[in-house]
């Protein structure tokens, strides 16, 4: 592999830039053209024969656009005889349909996975899945970033006196407990059922959170639902406050209503694995572009990426210290 080649979808080019600019590279453009017909075709613009290529694209919305274009730009790619094609999909929106919980149910997850490989990509990168058996689904070896380290610098430069760390769910406690220790804090979750899309219940919190502020953590936050209703149990057992942080801010519909005017909430903090909202200038998005460029700076030379992760999250690697301090 002679050198790296970096293009991006429509999706985040803010991203996708900051990236090359880690790495010192050049972002590379592509030509996406729309028939009469509603087709797209992509042309990349770049010479990839035996290099390695990096395909930058969250599946953030418009969905379908945006796999549709990291499709056919994986097929252009194997078409210019790359040696390698690497997709980096800082946000695998698929990864909530993880399971076959009714009849005749769908598996989306595994069947974006499976698309992707069949169009011809070697290697996928990503950040944050939804549910981690999700990165079995890929036939291609998959390198699963953490934006905890950011998250956890960023209270870290707070007074985390009284603070306690909690998750909307049980099947995100894990994370907020990984946060919880990288603070120092106490942890605490939840209890949750979803009965549609934007309509969840929290029947009662798993913790300590009296008198205290609490830290919010979730994976991804589209519409608010899950945070109001936490935040108002969360009131009801004496929480004083709470800051909200995730890793995908995709804050749709009344998201941005919801949360922006709530009395409980201190700030919100997100990272850019999405292209933050317009008309929010109080949201704090923190950039995860260092880490992507760092994987990918890794991955091409041969080295190990989630030593990139030591003391961070313990299921990528043993504890021997963090990235960021």
């Amino acid at each position: 592999m002679r050198e790296i080649v970096v293009f991006s979808g429509s999706a985040h080019r803010g991203l996708a830039t900051a990236i090359c600019e880690d790495l010192d590279v050049e972002l590379s453009s592509v030509e996406m053209t729309r028939f009469s017909n509603d087709c797209l075709q992509a042309q990349l613009q770049t010479n990839c024969r035996q290099r390695d290529v990096y395909l930058v694209q969250p599946l953030c919305p418009p969905t379908q656009e945006h796999l549709m274009e990291l499709l056919l730009m994986i097929d252009a790619a194997r078409g210019a005889s790359a040696e390698r094609i690497s997709a980096v999909i800082p946000y695998y929106s698929y990864a909530r349909s993880d399971k076959k919980d009714a009849s005749r149910l769908s598996v989306g997850g595994r069947l974006v996975a499976d698309m992707l490989v069949a169009a011809g990509v070697d290697r996928v990168l990503t950040m944050t899945l939804h549910a981690p058996q999700v990165h079995a689904f890929f036939s291609v070896p998959v390198d699963h970033l953490t934006a905890l380290g950011v998250l956890a610098d960023h209270f870290l430069g707070q007074d985390l006196t009284d603070a306690v760390v909690v998750s909307p769910d049980f099947g995100n406690a894990k994370t907020a407990g990984q946060l919880a220790r990288l603070l120092g804090v106490p942890v605490a979750a939840g209890s949750k059922k979803r009965l549609g899309d934007d309509q969840v219940v929290i029947d009662t919190i798993v913790g300590d959170v009296e008198g205290r502020r609490a830290i919010v953590l979730d994976d991804e936050i589209a519409t608010g639902g899950s945070i109001v209703e936490l935040l108002d149990r969360l009131a009801e057992q004496g929480c004083t406050e709470a800051a909200i942080a995730c890793t995908h801010g995709l804050f749709v519909g009344k998201a941005i209503e919801r949360l922006r005017g709530h009395p409980m909430v201190t700030e919100v903090v997100t990272t850019d694995t999405v292209p933050p909202p317009s008309g929010w200038p109080e949201l704090r998005v923190l950039s995860v572009s260092g880490l992507f460029a760092q994987a990918i700076a890794r991955s091409h030379a041969g080295e190990s990426v989630s030593s990139m992760f030591d003391g961070v999250d313990p299921s990528l690697g043993p504890p021997q210290g963090r990235l960021f301090s």
